[in-house]
């Protein structure tokens, strides 16, 4: 008989939250006899887990905002390596934040023989590539997202699927829920803009000041746009105060007005509503490719962040569409580009021509795996296989 499958999963961010949510039902599909423990947010908490500690603790970026939380951080570390000997599950799932999942892994590594998997290849192919080497030490097996990702792990000896990303298959919303989402805030048939100024404190405190600048210019060129700023949970009160001063009247959708799925699907339909997009650099540009939106990427990081990344990147763009199409149509405003005025003119340009991103998103989703098997499920069936292999092996 088959012995249940033990699992602990950890994510620590919003993104991560949705990775591991989607891994977790593909689990379940293939192994009913599976268990969790671990660290996640709301979506994987609905699959059944039960964090560990809340997930918010862990989402900081960068080098110079993580030194302050250094000491906490570590401590956490210790507690979530020791919970993890203590289960003695047959794989350790982390997913993304490497500042913190490496670290579990490498202690647990040092301590078990458990198997480590770790979801979202590190961007070794932009900047630090010899965290793959580094990486290899303590990880069995990658999943990428990527689809050129996977030769850079195998290169260090580590196992590596591309399961695909999952924004291919989730949901649009159709035109009904459009329509009823512009009638309901009053938005009529102005064009819309999205502004999406991130998902972590440290980006709305650095990011909404600038947004909110260049939004004055935009909204006094462009009288009839509307904006939606769609707020993740664990920033939602920051970017009420920071939007109270933006013009346009905003609307802001906070997920704590609604219960989960009512606040999910209000964000589809406003994503699904939107003509433009500006957003802070990472995954969403793939969801709003997922809605052929047309978008401006900004980001700025503290000086010296900025400083030592800026000494350390490799590619020329950091826009995961550009990247994936290989096309760099996507403008962005970057470092000390990231300006009122550089956003606002970049701004004007897709809203005076938006056709021009629309074969790189189109492009981008088909490289994604968009119409096939849905990538929790890929994601789940490569563990599972991992395992297989693993035991075959006799390791």
């Amino acid at each position: 008989m088959t012995q249940p499958l033990r699992v602990f999963i950890l994510a620590g961010e919003p993104s991560g939250d949705k990775l591991g949510a989607a891994l977790m039902a593909g689990l379940k599909s293939l192994r009913a006899d599976v268990s969790f423990e671990g660290i996640g947010g709301p979506m994987m908490s609905a699959e059944g887990l039960r964090s560990l500690f809340d997930m918010t603790e862990l989402s900081v970026m960068g080098i110079a905002e993580i030194l302050p939380k250094y000491f906490h951080l570590k401590r956490r570390i210790a507690q979530t390596a020791d919970a993890v000997i203590a289960f003695q599950p047959d794989v350790l799932i982390t997913i993304d934040s490497p500042d913190f999942s490496l670290r579990v892994a490498k202690i647990v590594k040092e301590r078990s023989r458990i198997r480590t998997v770790h979801y979202v290849a590190p961007t070794v192919w932009a900047w630090r590539p010899k965290r793959a080497a580094r990486m290899a030490r303590h990880i069995d097996q990658v999943l990428a997202l990527l689809p050129f990702e996977p030769p850079y792990m195998r290169a260090h000896g580590m196992r590596c699927d591309f399961v695909g990303h999952p924004v291919v298959a989730e949901p649009i919303a159709d035109k009904a829920a459009v329509r009823e989402f512009r009638t309901t805030h009053g938005i009529g048939d102005a064009p819309i803009l999205m502004v999406l100024p991130g998902s972590r404190r440290s980006e709305v405190a650095r990011l909404g000041e600038i947004f909110g600048a260049a939004m004055q210019e935009v909204l006094a060129r462009h009288r009839d746009l509307r904006i939606v700023v769609p707020a993740a949970a664990p920033v939602a009160d920051a970017v009420h105060r920071l939007t109270a001063e933006w013009p346009g009247r905003p609307v802001v959708l906070d997920p704590h007005e609604a219960d989960h799925a009512t606040g999910l699907a209000v964000k589809r339909a406003a994503f699904a509503a939107a003509d433009f997009a500006l957003a802070a650099s990472g995954t969403v540009s793939l969801e709003l490719a997922a809605t052929d939106t047309p978008m401006v990427i900004a980001y700025d990081m503290s000086p010296i962040s900025r400083f030592l990344i800026g000494r350390m990147l490799l590619v020329d763009t950091v826009t995961l569409v550009n990247l994936v199409s290989d096309t760099r149509t996507v403008p962005e405003c970057l470092g000390k580009d990231c300006t009122p005025n550089n956003i606002a003119n970049a701004m004007d340009a897709v809203i005076a021509d938006p056709g021009t991103q629309r074969a790189a998103l189109e492009l981008t989703m088909a490289r994604l795996g968009q119409g096939g098997e849905p990538p929790g499920l890929r994601a789940a069936r490569a563990v599972i296989d991992g395992l297989a292999a693993n035991q075959l092996a006799g390791v």
